[in-house]
C-alpha cells in the first residue's frame, strides 16, 4: 500500500509524508522540510506521524520554502536526508554530519517498502530533483517547481497513476497581479513555476498513460485560486472540479492512497 498526505503547500512551504506499507515492512518519507520545525510536528502528529520516526528526508532542491528547517531535523533525530550534490552546495549550512546521501538524476533509491526514482527538472535551483514514489505496486509523481514539462519529465513520470502536480499561477491573473516585473518574468519563465494551463496539458499527456488522480499543489495566493486550478485541471482529466484535490498551505490534504 502507497499513500501520502501533504502538510502544506505553497510559497510559505512545503511538506509531504509518502508511506509505502509492504508485509511487515513499513517506510515513511518526508519530501521537503519547508515548514517551521513547531508546525511540522504539529501537523506530522496530527497525521499520526513522529516525526523521530521518519525514515528519511528526501529535499527537493534549496529554495527556503523546501529546505527550512531540515537540518536541524535530521540531526535532532539522525534521519538520514537525500539531496543532490547541486542542492547541498546550494546551502549556506551543508553540515549534516554523517546523515548526508546523495542523490541524482536516475539513479534510484532503496527505502526497504519505498522506492525512489528522482529526475531532474527545468526550475532556477542548483540541481533540483522531483521524485517519482512506488511501493512496486502503486506509483505517484510528485512534481513541484518547473517552469515547463519537457518530454523528459513526461517520461519520467508515464504510468504514475498519481500526481501531486505544481498549479502555481493563472496567468492572466500573473500578468495582471502585484508582482514587480522581473518576478512576473522569474516566475512564469522556462525555469520559474508551471502555469495551470501547462499542469493541464502535461495531465492531457499522462491520462492515456495511467493517470488517475491529481494533486494541485504550490498554488499561488496572489496569482491563482483553488476554484481555477480544479477547473482546469478537470477539464483536462474529464471528472468533476470536485475530483481535484488542492493541497493548501494551512491544511494540505487528507491521507490520500496512490
Amino acid at each position: 500500500m502507497l499513500r501520502f498526505k501533504n502538510l502544506g503547500s505553497g510559497s510559505s512551504g512545503n511538506a509531504t509524508l509518502v508511506h509505502a506499507l509492504s508485509g511487515s515492512q513499513s517506510t515513511t518519507l518526508l519530501v521537503d522540510c519547508g515548514l517551521g520545525i513547531r508546525t511540522l510536528e504539529r501537523r506530522a502528529a496530527e497525521a499520526g506521524v513522529l516525526l523521530s520516526d521518519l525514515d528519511a528526508i528526501f529535499i527537493t532542491h534549496e529554495h527556503s520554502d523546501h529546505i527550512g528547517c531540515a537540518r536541524s531535523l535530521a540531526r535532532r533525530h539522525r534521519i538520514p536526508i537525500w539531496m543532490s550534490e547541486g542542492t547541498h552546495r546550494g546551502l549556506r549550512d551543508g553540515d549534516f554530519d554523517d546523515l548526508l546521501r546523495i542523490a541524482a538524476h536516475e539513479q534510484p533509491i532503496d527505502l526497504g517498502a519505498l522506492q525512489l526514482h528522482p529526475f531532474e527538472v527545468p526550475h532556477d535551483a542548483g540541481e533540483p530533483l522531483q521524485l517519482r514514489c512506488t511501493d512496486g505496486d502503486a506509483h505517484l509523481g510528485i512534481l513541484t517547481d518547473l517552469g515547463h514539462v519537457p518530454p523528459d519529465v513526461i517520461e519520467a513520470l508515464a504510468g504514475c497513476g498519481t500526481l501531486m502536480l505544481e498549479c502555481n499561477h493563472d496567468a492572466e491573473m500573473l500578468a495582471e497581479g502585484p508582482y514587480p516585473f522581473f518576478l512576473k518574468k522569474r516566475v512564469g519563465g522556462d525555469f520559474g513555476h508551471l502555469a495551470n494551463a501547462a499542469a493541464a496539458e502535461a495531465a492531457r499527456a499522462w491520462l492515456p498513460r495511467g493517470l488517475r488522480q491529481v494533486v494541485a499543489a504550490h498554488l499561488s495566493r496572489q496569482n491563482n485560486r483553488p476554484d481555477l486550478a480544479r477547473q482546469v485541471m478537470a477539464q483536462a482529466l474529464g471528472c468533476g472540479p470536485q475530483d481535484v484535490h488542492v493541497a493548501d498551505q494551512e491544511t494540505g490534504t487528507p491521507w490520500l492512497r496512490a
